[in-house]
């Protein structure tokens, strides 16, 4: 069972239309006690970094989920600012991520980016995975995604990365330690793309 945190950040609706059109079975939890069953977790996120960790954090789920995630080792997708909570900090905010990825989350640099690229990098972008990883089973080529972000992933542990994309410098779009998997693009909106990463994750062992 594949298990959408709630937390009050996320478009939680579109993941679970998605999947019952694959027909697989997928629900939310509001609750520490709603986690009962979580065979896969996804932290989904948008907006401000201490907004959506302070959500999670009074949302009471933290610590349950962090002992699925670090300890019973369930994988765990995070997208978008659910991805970059897994770092340990944020330019955008001042509390702690919940460290599970090496690496801190960073905003674009003005001086890396031409006049005609602003921000937020909003829409339609390339994917580039940089190792095999099933994640991406399936969208080795050619592959496109929907993003909107102005910070982005930056790994201490170059092969914690997975897949980049370029936005006047070519940043880590995707994320792979162990059991924890994270996207900051958003493949709720990305179409057939979307579809086959989520699926995929679905899959994993």
């Amino acid at each position: 069972m594949i298990v959408l945190i709630d937390y009050g950040v996320g478009n939680i609706s579109a993941f679970l239309n998605i999947y019952k059109q694959l027909n697989i079975p997928a629900r939310t939890a509001k609750t520490e006690s709603e986690l009962d069953g979580a065979q896969k977790i996804i932290l989904p996120g948008v907006g401000h970094f201490d907004y959506a960790m302070q959500r999670f954090n009074d949302s009471g789920m933290r610590e349950r989920v962090n002992k699925l995630v670090t300890q019973d080792k369930i994988p765990v997708v995070g997208i978008c600012v659910g991805m970059q909570m897994m770092a340990g900090k944020s330019d955008e905010g001042e509390l702690e991520g919940l460290g599970w990825i090496d690496a801190d989350v960073v905003k674009f640099d003005d001086a890396q980016r031409s006049a005609k690229m602003p921000l937020p990098h909003m829409g339609w972008n390339d994917v580039y995975p940089t190792r095999p990883n099933p994640l991406f089973t399936g969208l080795e080529t050619d592959a496109r995604f929907y993003f909107l972000h102005s910070y982005y992933f930056k790994c201490h542990r170059p092969e914690d990365s997975i897949a980049e994309a370029d936005y006047g410098i070519r940043f880590t779009c995707s994320v792979n330690k162990e059991n924890v998997y994270g996207v900051q693009c958003h493949p709720e909106k990305s179409h057939h793309f979307g579809i086959q990463l989520l699926k995929n994750f679905a899959e994993l062992c």
